[in-house]
């Protein structure tokens, strides 16, 4: 497959070209998807000072040194401490304060006896057991201290990470905007779904899936609906990117070199700085990346199931380099164990639909589905991995080692 750009070398060449878009401040209760454009640091301790980390009494330590189920120490419950109504008188030698989870520990108290190891008698509290100084307490600071790094730069906010940067004292945070990803089907053999189509026409479905993995990779997703196989049709449509100020183009079908592939053509007369296209990828050779002024454009196969693996191997990351991922680059592959035996691969990287076969303790056997046609959504669909097969890779037996790339259903 001599002039055909290894998969590996096409993703650095897309991800060299990516400069992160601006950032954009947010409030705490938006952020959850956002990507951090600056890193996040405590504005103050949590927690803020030592706590229960049970119902009981605070008590001193010496006071309980001796307790036991058959010698229980009385002690004079003076006070109630409860979350957000601390008691913030001291506990004396003899004294015990009830404490309720997550309320301030009281001054000269340093131990909890829980409320299973005592029993009341009037104002005071029998303990039945001791502790040691320290036991079930939070200290101040546990968690995180003030000017801590909590997130870095270029972090997805998940729930727990919108949590943290809550509780450190963030009521906004800066996030990159999100990249405008515009995505165009071409072809005059498609309509949209629900429309009429004639007997030589199939739906258009590529571009529901990119549009669908652009938005849950952080972008927002322009459809500029479906061109047909004219050059006014394609002209008119990069307008709409450009007037949309898409960060990203993706264009779907038409990218190859026979008499109806007029997207590449287009795309030069309107000035596009060709990057490359063609790479030894099955499925998904046909593929074209290059910049048409600020916007960079990335065109895919027709083919559906060529057009979502692109997808997978390229789209997501660049969204996410746009994003200020650091890790929009990383190989996500993992090992596995071929559950058949496979013939030797030609001069193309394979990406073979697959399911998976997993149990605790032992790595994932992966059995490729029988048809491997790039038009057969229905086998991707029921596919858990994309099996791994290196340009030129030897003949195969079954539990051979291999690597997989796990579909991720929220991708």
């Amino acid at each position: 497959m001599s002039g055909l750009l290894p998969v590996a070398e096409a993703l650095a060449r897309i991800l060299a070209g990516a400069t992160p878009v601006e950032a954009e401040t947010v409030p705490i209760q938006a952020a959850a998807g956002r990507t951090l454009a600056q890193d996040v640091h405590a504005l103050r301790t949590q927690p803020p000072f030592a706590t229960s980390a049970m119902d009981g009494y605070a008590v001193r330590a010496a006071d309980v040194a001796g307790a036991g189920p058959d010698a229980p120490v009385r002690l004079r419950v003076t006070a109630v401490s409860a979350a957000g109504h601390g008691a913030r008188g001291p506990v004396g030698p003899g004294e015990a304060i009830r404490i309720f989870t997550g309320a301030p520990l009281p001054e000269g108290a340093d131990t909890i006896v829980i409320q299973e190891d005592t029993s009341t008698e009037g104002d005071a509290v029998l303990a039945r057991a001791g502790n040691p100084p320290g036991r079930h307490i939070r200290g101040s600071g546990l968690d995180f201290r003030e000017g801590d790094r909590l997130l870095a730069a270029g972090e997805r906010l998940d729930g727990w990470r919108v949590a943290l940067a809550a509780a450190g004292g963030h009521p906004t945070v800066s996030v990159r905007r999100r990249p405008r990803v515009a995505v165009l089907a071409t072809g005059d053999e498609l309509v949209r779904p629900g429309e009429p189509a004639a007997w030589d026409q199939i739906v258009a479905s590529n571009g529901l899936a990119l549009a669908a993995m652009a938005e849950t990779a952080g972008a927002e997703a322009i459809d500029l609906g479906i061109a047909g196989d004219r050059f006014a049709d394609l002209k008119a449509a990069i307008g709409r990117a450009r007037d949309a100020r898409a960060d990203l183009l993706v264009t779907l079908g038409g990218a190859s070199v026979g008499d109806h592939d007029l997207v590449q053509s287009a795309l030069v007369r309107q000035g596009l700085d060709l990057g490359f296209w063609r790479i030894a990828l099955r499925p998904g050779k046909p593929l074209m990346h290059g910049r048409l002024g600020p916007m960079a454009v990335l065109g895919l196969p027709g083919n559906p199931v060529s057009s979502v693996v692109c997808g997978l191997l390229f789209v997501h990351p660049l969204i996410r380099a746009l994003l200020g991922d650091p890790e929009a680059g990383a190989d996500r592959s993992e090992p596995a164990l071929l559950g058949r035996d496979l013939p030797a691969n030609d001069g193309r990287q394979d990406y073979v639909r697959a399911r998976l076969d997993t149990a605790p303790d032992r790595l994932p056997v992966v059995h490729p589905a029988e048809r491997q046609d790039s038009s057969m959504l229905s086998v991707l669909a029921r596919s858990e991995a994309l099996l791994i097969r290196a340009p030129h890779a030897p003949a195969a037996r079954a539990g051979d080692p291999c690597r997989i790339l796990r579909l991720d259903r929220s991708l």
